[in-house]
């Protein structure tokens, strides 16, 4: 596995205390909480771009599947 990057970022303390939270309830750090949104938008944004037809919407909350793009 190749090194982790490593980075400062800056956040609203709002946003920290809500990532913070969501993490917890996922059980994950807020660091590995944030990398996990991280990697799902960027799957989510390679689909879209291999399927420029593929629905556009939110995520699928934690343990559900995405609905099929003709809403069955």
């Amino acid at each position: 596995m190749a090194p982790r990057k490593n980075f400062l970022l800056r956040m609203d303390p709002r946003l920290w205390a809500d990532l913070e939270a969501w993490s917890q309830e996922e059980m994950r750090s807020v660091n590995g909480q944030i990398e996990y949104l991280l990697q799902q938008a960027v799957r989510q944004r390679r689909r879209r771009a291999e399927d420029p037809t593929a629905a556009v919407g939110p995520p699928p909350a934690a343990g559900e599947e995405a609905a099929p793009p003709d809403g069955g």
